[in-house]
C-alpha cells in the first residue's frame, strides 16, 4: 500500500478536475492554456474532487472500502453545490434518509442502476495505493463503484481507471516507463467484456492518432457515461503518461465532460509524475497546485 502515490493522485485528480472546471466558464481561452498561460486561480474543484478526498480518507483510515462506510461517507458529505449530477443526489439523498445503499443505487435508471462517469472520476488514487497489486486494485474499485454505481459499466469504467493508477504508480516505483500499447493492454487484460471494455481496445488501436481523432472515436464525456469517458482518458494517459501538463490540456482541449477527463487523466497521470521533474518526466506545475482551491481538512 502506497500513501504517498495515493496523495499524489489526488492532487493530479483535483487540479484536473479545478482546472478542467474554469473552462465551463464563458470567457477561458483554450489557446491560451495550450501556451502555458492558464486562467488566473483561485480553481473551484467539482463533485469528482469531493468524493475522491471521501475514498482516500477511508483508506487512510481503514485501508481498506467498507461499502456500508464508504455509502455513509459519500452522503454526509454531498454538497450539491459542488456539481452533482441530479441522479447522484437523489441516490446519496436516499442514503442518507437510511435507505441500504444497494436498493438506492439500484433504483436508478429505472433499475438498471447507474453507468455514468462518477466510480471512473474519484478511483485513480484508490489504484495508486495499490500499486503494483492490480488484482487488489481491481476488486477494491468495484466495491468503491457499486455503492453508487450498480450497472456492469459503471463498475467496468471504475475498474479501467484504477487499473491505469496502478500500473501508473508501479512503473514510477520501478523507475520505468511502459509503452502506450503495454499500458492499455495491461488494462484490458483485467476488464470483463462490455462496451467499455470494446472501446478501450479501439483505443489501444488509435494510439499514435491525434487527440481530436481520439475523442471523436471514443467519446469525450459529453454523455457522461463510463463508456464515453473512460476509453478516451486511458488513451491520453497511455499517451502522455510522463507529462503532467500536456496531458491535462489535452483533455480541455478536447471538450466534453472536461473537469471529469481531467480528473481521470491527472489522477493516473500524477501517480506516474508526482509533482516534481525529472530527467523526462513533467509533474504537475507548481503554479497550479497553488491555483487549486484547497483540499478539505478532514
Amino acid at each position: 500500500m502506497h500513501k504517498d502515490l495515493m496523495l499524489d493522485s489526488l492532487d493530479g485528480l483535483s487540479v484536473g478536475d479545478a482546472l478542467g472546471a474554469q473552462f465551463f466558464m464563458v470567457g477561458r481561452s483554450i489557446p491560451d492554456l495550450l501556451a502555458g498561460k492558464p486562467p488566473a486561480g483561485p480553481w473551484e474543484w467539482t463533485d469528482d474532487t469531493e468524493m475522491a478526498c471521501n475514498l482516500v480518507a477511508d483508506l487512510r483510515d481503514h485501508h481498506t472500502i467498507d461499502q456500508h462506510r464508504l455509502a455513509a461517507t459519500f452522503a454526509d458529505r454531498c454538497e450539491p453545490y459542488r456539481g452533482y449530477g441530479a441522479g447522484a443526489v437523489v441516490t446519496l439523498h436516499r442514503i442518507r434518509d437510511g435507505v441500504p445503499w444497494r436498493e438506492a443505487a439500484g433504483a436508478a435508471f429505472g433499475g438498471q442502476g447507474s453507468c455514468g462517469n462518477g466510480a471512473a472520476m474519484r478511483v485513480a488514487p484508490l489504484g495508486s495505493y495499490h500499486a503494483g497489486d492490480l488484482d487488489r486494485a481491481a476488486a477494491e474499485a468495484v466495491r468503491s463503484a457499486e455503492v453508487t454505481h450498480l450497472h456492469p459499466e459503471g463498475i467496468a469504467g471504475a475498474v479501467a481507471v484504477a487499473l491505469a493508477a496502478a500500473q501508473a504508480g508501479a512503473a514510477r516505483r520501478a523507475g520505468t516507463r511502459p509503452t502506450p500499447r503495454e499500458f492499455i493492454t495491461a488494462v484490458l487484460d483485467r476488464l470483463d467484456d462490455g462496451y467499455t471494455r470494446r472501446l478501450v481496445r479501439r483505443a489501444r488501436t488509435l494510439l499514435g492518432t491525434s487527440a481530436e481523432q481520439a475523442a471523436y472515436e471514443l467519446g469525450n464525456g459529453s454523455r457522461v457515461t463510463a463508456q464515453d469517458t473512460v476509453p478516451f482518458t486511458l488513451w491520453v494517459a497511455a499517451t502522455h503518461l510522463h507529462d503532467y501538463p500536456t496531458a491535462i490540456t489535452t483533455c480541455i482541449a478536447a471538450g466534453g465532460d472536461v473537469d471529469t477527463t481531467g480528473a481521470i487523466v491527472g489522477g493516473i497521470v500524477a501517480a506516474f509524475t508526482g509533482s516534481t521533474d525529472r530527467p523526462g518526466v513533467t509533474g504537475i506545475p507548481a503554479a497550479w497546485l497553488a491555483a487549486r482551491e484547497p483540499l478539505p481538512g478532514w
